[in-house]
């Protein structure tokens, strides 16, 4: 009896495509909510997990804490990806947000220090490490899943949203500590209050699988999946036949990673240890910043449409090489809300030639068979120990009183990659992505 032919999947209108993306959208904004949380509300929640102290040691303490759950992203983007690569793209993407809703309510749950002891920052390190293998995985399938999904000409556009979403979950946090501070007294923020944005987000999670269950599976994946061979080597295996790939995924992210969570997350912490705002008004200006930076995404990914991926990445390098100092410096020094918001608005413009397209310029480095865990895990080993060591090592170098030192590194960093974006080919036109 002869084997049936591979059946090529219906064609795909716009609308639909328009649907799975949306729906895996908002999983990924959920996800996101639910990692940036933690460092949204360290600042109310580091006094009950972690022995009293002064403010940059509790907080170097909670920083130390966030960048253990990056050490299980390079984990989640292995077994993820190559999970996501054997069994699909949804079925990766649902496995993710079950185990980011129960890190989620794990730290809902857990007593704080003076109730358990050092149970207490035992379970918050678990509930990171959950969160860190969810996100691990979550980062390369969504890219792979995005980018499959987009036609040929709106590719950029439509794998922007992935940033889009990831910028969404940090601005909804915020929206949450904001409405929080107005409705709590600083008092019960400490108490219970930081309690309250955890409980919402495992609850989020369990929306976002039932969106996930409904996706529709990439044509690129169903028609790979049809042609694999039997005696196919172990995923793994077939990244390493990827060298130039996978060290291009690790140059290109290295900069991006550590301005991204510069100016995002530790923007915040910068504004209240450093240039000396209330908590209440740096949690506004990054709300703020975080919103421009939402709006730019689909706008550099459409133009990356246009002009290209490499132009844009360039665009990135060269702002954040030469901007990184002078922007630190000033945000530093700031003595207004209006002055620190367009201190950190350049940032974002700057930072937006990397985090619109970086999703879609790996995965047009690999083939489908390997796409997802040539993204994710080189991504993932990347952000584990420049991105999650990011705010550690800027708090630690402000504990030693050369704080300055900081924004070497981070420009150091920025000339690395920008050199790499000097040298790589345009994936929009050398890559490897069908369709």
């Amino acid at each position: 009896m002869s084997a049936s032919l591979p059946v090529p999947p219906p064609a795909r209108t716009m609308a639909s495509r328009i649907r799975s993306i949306v729906s895996g959208s908002i999983g990924n904004l959920v996800e996101w909510y639910d990692w940036y949380v933690y460092s949204a509300f360290s600042l109310y929640f580091a006094p009950a997990f972690f022995p009293k102290g002064n403010l940059t040691a509790q907080l170097l303490n909670s920083a130390a804490v966030f960048a253990v759950g990056f050490l299980m992203r390079p984990l989640g983007g292995w077994l993820m990806g190559a999970y996501a690569d054997r069994h699909g793209r949804k079925a990766a993407l649902v496995v993710s947000v079950l185990l980011m809703c129960g890190g989620s309510l794990l730290i809902a749950l857990t007593p704080g220090y003076e109730q358990i002891g050092v149970a207490a920052p035992v379970l918050l390190v678990l509930a990171r490490l959950l969160q860190g293998l969810s996100v691990g995985g979550e980062y390369g399938t969504s890219a792979t899943y995005l980018s499959e999904m987009a036609d040929r000409q709106n590719r950029g556009f439509f794998s922007s949203f992935q940033y889009v979403t990831l910028l969404g979950g940090q601005l909804l946090a915020l929206s949450v500590q904001l409405g929080l501070q107005q409705g709590l007294s600083e008092a019960q923020m400490y108490s219970w209050g930081w309690r309250v944005p955890f409980v919402i987000g495992a609850a989020a999670a369990l929306v976002a699988l039932y969106l996930r269950r409904h996706m529709d599976e990439t044509d690129s994946f169903v028609t790979q999946e049809q042609n694999v061979q039997t005696q196919e080597p172990s995923k793994l295996e077939l990244l390493l036949r990827y060298p130039k790939e996978i060290l291009t995924v690790v140059g290109l992210t290295l900069g991006g990673t550590i301005v991204f969570y510069t100016f995002t997350t530790y923007a915040q912490k910068f504004l209240v240890n450093t240039a000396g705002f209330s908590k209440a008004q740096a949690s506004w200006i990054s709300f703020l910043t975080l919103g421009i930076a939402l709006v730019l995404q689909p706008l550099f990914g459409a133009l990356s449409d246009r002009v290209g991926r490499r132009p844009v990445l360039l665009f990135f390098g060269v702002g954040a090489t030469l901007g990184t100092v002078p922007l630190m410096t000033l945000l530093g020094r700031a003595d207004s809300q209006w002055a620190a918001l367009s201190l950190l608005a350049v940032a974002m413009l700057i930072m937006s030639g990397y985090t619109s397209i970086n999703a879609v310029v790996k995965a047009e480095l690999f083939p489908t068979t390997i796409r997802a865990l040539g993204v994710g895990l080189p991504y993932a080993l990347t952000v584990a120990i420049f991105g999650g060591s990011a705010e550690y090592v800027a708090l630690q170098a402000k504990q030693w009183g050369v704080e300055t030192w900081f924004y070497w590194y981070v420009t150091g960093c920025a000339a690395l990659s920008l050199l790499v974006y000097w040298r790589m080919p345009d994936t929009q036109k050398a890559g490897r992505m069908e369709g």
